[in-house]
């Protein structure tokens, strides 16, 4: 057995960690249930994450996007999580968190970054100079000298993709991190993603669809009442999005048929592309369908997948909400990352590109009516 690499004592006597993390909402998705895990394992321990934006630029057009970071809303609400560094999006302003992550003089730091480890190895070893601290290690040549030395900064490291066996879900694999660093076993039960929504957020979504005349949709199917199907085409890169043509046309082939005549469909839309997705469904004529962005609040979408009947989306984080608001879910995947597929088997399908090399794009509307029957 392998001895976990924070050091029992330091657990015991510690009274705060922070963990590094380059966050996605699909990752945290399910590393919520690793940090929730962890503060049951150590109660008297309070977690800080400090959210590091991949995006960091000097662009002053791009900050208002990056400010408002819907994983913000969802860790602000986490009854686990004790302080969130949120403002990195930056450089400025990364200094200026540096500088606030150095005064709380850390004991133990923990580094989740997949992503260019080294360079986070030595960020935590920047904000914890006397602590300890841990990290990812990827293989590195004796040739790539800045590598074996920004992790020779490192008290303790694994190798994110050698802990947990090939082909098991991600969140099995994050499951084995907290495994390897802390000794925190779990079941595949525990690792089934979850959200708390507020009550003002589901108040929201039921006043929202009233307002849009969509109330008699959703809800239970034995109610004989429409269906209400949400579509999310949008991935954070263009080539992981689904072609508006293709909404368009699903839409319709899905309304030319009985059973989906009375459909309502809600379109979701990245806050920052609402303005041209306008645009091109203005170009149409088509009824009971309206376009959704959470441009106010994270918990605007989960409130909103919740009274769905379907949810149909591309690899994203919505696709894993589906499963947290156990609304049975179509997923639109490339073959290249399988272990990001929905973990509620029974309520999800997975349609994946023919070929290895496929983009989403790839997928028909064919293949979704087919998956649908």
């Amino acid at each position: 057995m392998t001895a976990q690499l924070a050091p029992a004592a330091l657990l015991e006597k510690t009274d705060k960690i922070l963990f590094i993390a380059h966050l996605a909402l699909g990752d945290f998705t399910y590393l919520q249930n690793c940090f929730q895990a962890f503060a049951h394992a150590f109660p008297h321990i309070k977690i800080h994450i400090w959210v590091d934006e991949v995006r960091r630029t000097n662009n002053t057009a791009a900050w208002p996007y990056l400010k408002k970071y819907a994983l913000y809303d969802w860790l602000a609400e986490c009854p686990f999580v004790a302080k969130i560094y949120q403002q990195t999006y930056s450089p400025a302003l990364f200094e200026q968190s540096i500088v606030e992550a150095q005064q709380e003089d850390y004991s133990l730091v923990v580094s989740l970054a997949t992503l260019r480890p080294p360079m986070y190895a030595k960020l935590a070893r920047q904000i914890s100079p006397r602590g300890f601290v841990a990290g990812m290690k990827k293989p590195a040549s004796i040739f790539a000298l800045h590598k074996c030395l920004a992790y020779q900064k490192l008290d303790a490291a694994f190798d994110p993709d050698r802990v947990a066996e090939r082909g098991v879900h991600i969140s099995a694999v994050y499951a084995a991190w907290f495994n390897r660093l802390f000794g925190i076993d779990s079941t595949s039960f525990s690792r089934l993603p979850f959200v708390q929504i507020p009550e003002q957020w589901e108040t929201y979504a039921k006043e929202q669809l009233k307002a849009w005349h969509f109330e008699c949709a959703g809800g239970n199917p034995a109610d004989h009442r429409a269906r209400l199907i949400f579509i999310n085409p949008y991935a954070k890169t263009p080539k992981r999005c689904w072609p508006l043509e293709r909404v368009v046309d699903l839409v319709s082939a899905l309304r030319a048929q009985e059973t989906y005549k009375d459909t309502c469909f809600i379109v979701n839309v990245v806050p920052e592309e609402m303005q041209r997705a306008k645009a091109f469904f203005d170009a149409y004529t088509i009824a009971r369908i309206q376009l959704f962005s959470a441009q106010d609040n994270f918990f605007q979408l989960p409130a909103m997948l919740r009274q769905c009947d379907l949810i149909i989306s591309v690899e994203t984080a919505v696709m894993h909400l589906a499963n947290a608001v156990h609304v049975p879910v179509i997923a639109l995947m490339r073959q290249k990352n399988p272990e990001w597929a929905p973990i509620d088997q029974e309520n999800s399908i997975v349609i994946t590109t023919a070929n290895r090399r496929d983009w989403v794009k790839a997928i028909t509307v064919e293949q979704v009516i087919a998956a649908l029957r």
